[in-house]
């Protein structure tokens, strides 16, 4: 089993990548959630992407992984296929952390839930929830239109735990509102 990173790892790795990787980088998912609103959150994977898509920036990234101690696996370059479909995804970033030889971003609030709701797991509605909680009382904008229009787009499902969890998300993002 991987190393259960916390709040403290992640952002840890964070800075090491600003250092030791170079061009841009976002960080998404749940790693991304523990370095910004949830500090209790903690998670087995760090999804970061290099924002050139590039098979040298994927090498760089699991040779970085090796370089601090951690297995290629833990560093997760695959969310690049989910953040490249939802349209305007790079105006929807946010610098996390500036390095010397790289910028790591984070999702804006909308794009994170976008890119949680496809899926919407347990972990992922929790992080939603979270998210919403964090936006209304920092003033932290979400564009709750598109987030709920997105939501509604969503194939049906048959799968009824999946079906209450998307229920309890429209219902936090009408208290939103």
């Amino acid at each position: 089993m991987e190393p259960v990173l916390d709040r403290a790892a992640v952002a840890a790795l964070v800075d090491a990548a600003g250092r030791a990787l170079t061009g841009e980088w976002l960080l998404v998912g749940g790693a991304a959630a523990a370095v910004w609103f949830d500090a209790s959150r903690r998670t087995e994977d760090v999804d970061l992407i290099g924002l050139a898509g590039t098979a040298e920036e994927r090498i760089a990234l699991m040779d970085f992984a090796v370089a601090a101690g951690l297995s290629p696996e833990v560093v997760n370059s695959a969310a690049d296929y989910f953040v490249r479909r939802i349209p305007g995804w790079r105006e929807a970033i946010e610098v996390l952390h500036r390095g010397p030889n790289a910028t790591i971003y984070r999702p804006s609030p909308t794009l994170f839930l976008l890119l949680k709701i496809g899926r919407l797991s347990e972990k992922d509605l929790a992080d939603c929830v979270e998210l919403i909680a964090f936006a209304r009382e920092t003033g932290a904008r979400i564009d709750l239109a598109r987030v709920v229009t997105a939501l509604a787009a969503l194939p049906a499902t048959t799968d009824t735990a999946l079906s209450n969890r998307r229920l309890h998300l429209a219902d936090n993002l009408r208290a939103a509102r």
